[in-house]
C-alpha cells in the first residue's frame, strides 16, 4: 500500500513537472512575454502530451526502481523516457498543426530531464543525509578494509556503506594499480597496494579484511592472503565468479579463508580427451564411493558421461548424500546405481564385479585414520589389505580394464599400521598387473584438505570452542592437496596407466602443522598464545613427523604431466604374495595387536614399527630423524 502511495505521488509530481518545464521553455524563448494565442494552443493540446509522456514513462520503468537506490541505469531509464516522450509529442503536435518552436523543445527537455532525474535522485540524496546522522551518532564495532577496488569490490563497499550496523565502517581500498592509489571512488579512498596491507592495518585499526578479487590467480591470492594473515584482523574473501552459482556477488557470499586459499595452488589442467576416452560410454564403480576422495571422484566422472556409474560403500548415510547429489544435477542424464556392500566380503564382491561388469574400478574403500588403526590393526588388514585382494581379484577374473588404487604418502616407509596396510594393497597391485590383462595401477598423494579425518575441520572447531588448537609436535609435517585436485589428478593418472605403476602426484610443498595452526587462528581475527592457546601433545604411536612420497629404490619417472609422476614399479610375484598374505590371515585371530605388527614387520621390509613399550616422543623424534634423511620433495 506504501509502495502504491508513493508512485500516485510520484506520477502526480511528473504531470506538474511536464507543465512547468514546458511553460518555464516558453517563458525563456519568449523574454517573459508569451503570446496569448501559444498559450491558448498549449491548453488545447496539453492534456494528450502530458498523456503520451507518461506512457512512455511507465514504458521505461520510471516508477518501477527503487529511487533510494537510484544509480547510472535509473539516469538511462530517465533520459530515453524524457527524449522519447517528447519526440512522440512533437509529433503529434505536428499533425495538430501547432506551430513548433525547436528552441521551447531544446530548453523543454533539458529542464525535463533535469526535474525528473533531481525529484528522483534526491530519494537517494535524503536516504545518504539520514544513513549519515546515523553514522554520526554511533560508534562502530569494527573497520573494514577491501582488497581491490574493481566492480565485485565496489559493490561489496556499498553494501557495507548501506548496512554499517551489521558490517561496520570501510575504511578503503587496497589496489595494485598506481593509477589509482589515492584516488576516491564513490568516496572510498584506495589507499595503497598489497604491500601496505599491514601498515594500513595498524594505522586505522582494521578489524576485518575483505579480499574481493575474484579473478586474481591462485599465485597472487596467496601473496595477498599472506600479507593480510600477518594483520590482527579477521580475512574473509569473495569466492571465485566461477564458485557463486547465480553469478551475483553479495555479502552472504562472502566467506571465511580456506587453508587451501593460502596452499596458492592454480588448477590442474586436465587432458580432456585423453580422459573421456577411457570414461565415456563406459561402466565405472567405485569403490568407498561415499567417502572424502570417493565421492568427488564420482563427480568428477559423472561429467565425463559413463555409460553407468556404480557407488558401492558400506556407510549408507555417505552414500545417499552423493547419490542425492548427484541424482539432482544430472537427473536422468547419469545412470547412477548405489549398492551397500563391504570389500571384506569376497563372494558379495565377485558377484557384484560379475553382474555390473565395470570397465574401470576406482578403489578409494579403505580404513584411513592413524590412531585408530593402531589401536584395531586387525580390522586395518581385513578391510584394507584383503578388502584391496578381493576387489583386485574380481578385477582380474572379470577382465575388467583398468583397476586403480587410491593409495596415500603414508604407504612409503610406514610407521604405522594403516600406512603399512597401504603399502600391501599397492604389493598386491603390483604383484597382479605383472600376469594380469587388467592395468593395475596406484596413485599416492598426501592429506587432502577438507576430508575426512582433516586436522583443519579440529582446528576450526577448536578455535570456534575457544581453544585450546592441539598440535601433536612442534616440527611436523604434512603434504597437501585440495580434494578435487586429488580426485582429478586420480583420473588422469589412470588414462595413462600402462600396468604395475605407483603414480605419485605433486603435493607442492610440504607445509609445517603448527604454521598452519596459526594461520587459521590468525585468519579467524584472533591472536596465537594470547585468544587462542596453541597445546603440545605429544606425537601419537605411528606417527610420522615427516611423509614422504618415494621410497629409495623406486626411482622417478616424468609423465607429460608436470603434477603426476612414476614410481619404478617393484618386483614382485603374486603368488608368492598372496601365499604369505593367505597365511597371515589365518594367523591373524591368534595374534595380539604387537604380535600383529610383528608379523606386518617381515611382510613390509619398510615397515618402521615401534612397540608400545619403547614409543616416547623424544624416542621417536630421535629414531625418524635418523631414518628420514632427507626429504623427497618434488619439484616443478
Amino acid at each position: 500500500m506504501r509502495i502504491k502511495t508513493k508512485m500516485i505521488y510520484l506520477i502526480l509530481i511528473d504531470i506538474l513537472t511536464i507543465y512547468i518545464t514546458f511553460l518555464l521553455s516558453m517563458y525563456i524563448h519568449f523574454e517573459s512575454h508569451i503570446p496569448s494565442q501559444i498559450i491558448m494552443e498549449f491548453q488545447r493540446i496539453s492534456i494528450i502530451t502530458v498523456l503520451i509522456k507518461m506512457f512512455f514513462y511507465y514504458q521505461f520503468s520510471l516508477y518501477d526502481s527503487l529511487w533510494e537506490y537510484a544509480s547510472i541505469e535509473e539516469l538511462v531509464k530517465v533520459l530515453g523516457a524524457v527524449v522519447t516522450g517528447n519526440f512522440f509529442s512533437i509529433l503529434y503536435m505536428i499533425f495538430m498543426g501547432f506551430r513548433i518552436y525547436p528552441g521551447i523543445y531544446v530548453v523543454a527537455v533539458l529542464f525535463e530531464v533535469m526535474l525528473i532525474v533531481g525529484i528522483r535522485f534526491s530519494y537517494r540524496f535524503a536516504r545518504r543525509i539520514k544513513h549519515n546522522q546515523t553514522i554520526w551518532r554511533q560508534e562502530y564495532n569494527k573497520n573494514v578494509l577491501v582488497i581491490g577496488c574493481g566492480s565485485t569490490a565496489s559493490l561489496v563497499a556499498n553494501e557495507i556503506k548501506n548496512h554499517p550496523q551489521a558490517y561496520g565502517q570501510i575504511v578503503g581500498y587496497i589496489d595494485d594499480d598506481k593509477q589509482k592509489i589515492g584516488k576516491t571512488i564513490a568516496g572510498i579512498k584506495v589507499l595503497g597496494n598489497r604491500h601496505d596491507i599491514y601498515s594500513i592495518s595498524k594505522r586505522f585499526n582494521i578489524s576485518e579484511i575483505i579480499v574481493a578479487v575474484p579473478t586474481a590467480s591462485k599465485s597472487d591470492l596467496k601473496e595477498i592472503l599472506t600479507e593480510s594473515k600477518r594483520c590482527d584482523a579477521k580475512v574473509r574473501i569473495v569466492p571465485g565468479i566461477t564458485e557463486i552459482i547465480d553469478g551475483k556477488v553479495s555479502m552472504s557470499k562472502i566467506r571465511d579463508v580456506e587453508i587451501e586459499d593460502l596452499l596458492g595452488r592454480e588448477p590442474v589442467d586436465l587432458n580432456l580427451h585423453e580422459i573421456a576416452s577411457y570414461l565415456e560410454g563406459r561402466v565405472i564403480l567405485v569403490t568407498g564411493g561415499g567417502g572424502s576422495i570417493g565421492s568427488e571422484l564420482c563427480r568428477q566422472i559423472a561429467r565425463f558421461n559413463p555409460k553407468k556409474l556404480v557407488i558401492l560403500d558400506i556407510y549408507e548415510n555417505n552414500a545417499y548424500e552423493i547419490q542425492k547429489e548427484l541424482s539432482s544435477q544430472y537427473s536422468k542424464q547419469l545412470d547412477l546405481e548405489v549398492l551397500i556392500a563391504s570389500v571384506r566380503e569376497r563372494e558379495t564382491i565377485f558377484q557384484i564385479v560379475k553382474s555390473v561388469k565395470p570397465d574401470v574400478i576406482f578403489h578409494a574403500a579403505a580404513h584411513k585414520h592413524v590412531p585408530l588403526m593402531e589401536d584395531s590393526p586387525k580390522e586395518a588388514i581385513k578391510n584394507n589389505v584383503f578388502g584391496t585382494m578381493n576387489v583386485a581379484e574380481a578385477a582380474h577374473e572379470f577382465n575388467v580394464e583398468r583397476f586403480v588404487l587410491i593409495s596415500t604418502d603414508k604407504a612409503v616407509n610406514p610407521t604405522n599400521v594403516m600406512g603399512a596396510s597401504k603399502r600391501m594393497c599397492e604389493m598386491v597391485i603390483q604383484g597382479l598387473a605383472k600376469t594380469s590383462k587388467t592395468k593395475f595401477v596406484a596413485v599416492r598423494f598426501g592429506n587432502v584438505l577438507g576430508s575426512n579425518g582433516s586436522v583443519i575441520p579440529l582446528f576450526k572447531k577448536q578455535i570456534s570452542d575457544g581453544g585450546p588448537v592441539t598440535i601433536t609436535h612442534m616440527e611436523i609435517i604434512r603434504y597437501f592437496m585440495t580434494i578435487p585436485e586429488a580426485a582429478q589428478l586420480v583420473i588422469q593418472a589412470g588414462a595413462i596407466a600402462n600396468g604395475g605403476e605407483i603414480f605419485v602426484l605433486d603435493m607442492g610443498e610440504p607445509v609445517k602443522i603448527f604454521d598452519l595452526a596459526i594461520d587459521l587462528i590468525k585468519l579467524s581475527g584472533l591472536e596465537p598464545h594470547k585468544d587462542i592457546q596453541i597445546e603440545v601433545t605429544g606425537l601419537r604411536p605411528g606417527e610420522k613427523l615427516y611423509e614422504e612420497l618415494l621410497m629409495e629404490e623406486e626411482g622417478l619417472e616424468n609423465t607429460k604431466y608436470k603434477k603426476i609422476f612414476i614410481g619404478n614399479s617393484g618386483d614382485i610375484t603374486y603368488t608368492l604374495l598372496k601365499k604369505s598374505f593367505m597365511q597371515l590371515k589365518e594367523q591373524m585371530l591368534k595374534l595380539d595387536n604387537e604380535d600383529l605388527k610383528e608379523y606386518i614387520k617381515r611382510l613390509v621390509p619398510t615397515y618402521s614399527y615401534i612397540s608400545e613399550t619403547e614409543f616416547e616422543d623424544e624416542n621417536v623424534v630421535n629414531i625418524q630423524e635418523e631414518h628420514h634423511k632427507a626429504l623427497k620433495i618434488i619439484k616443478n
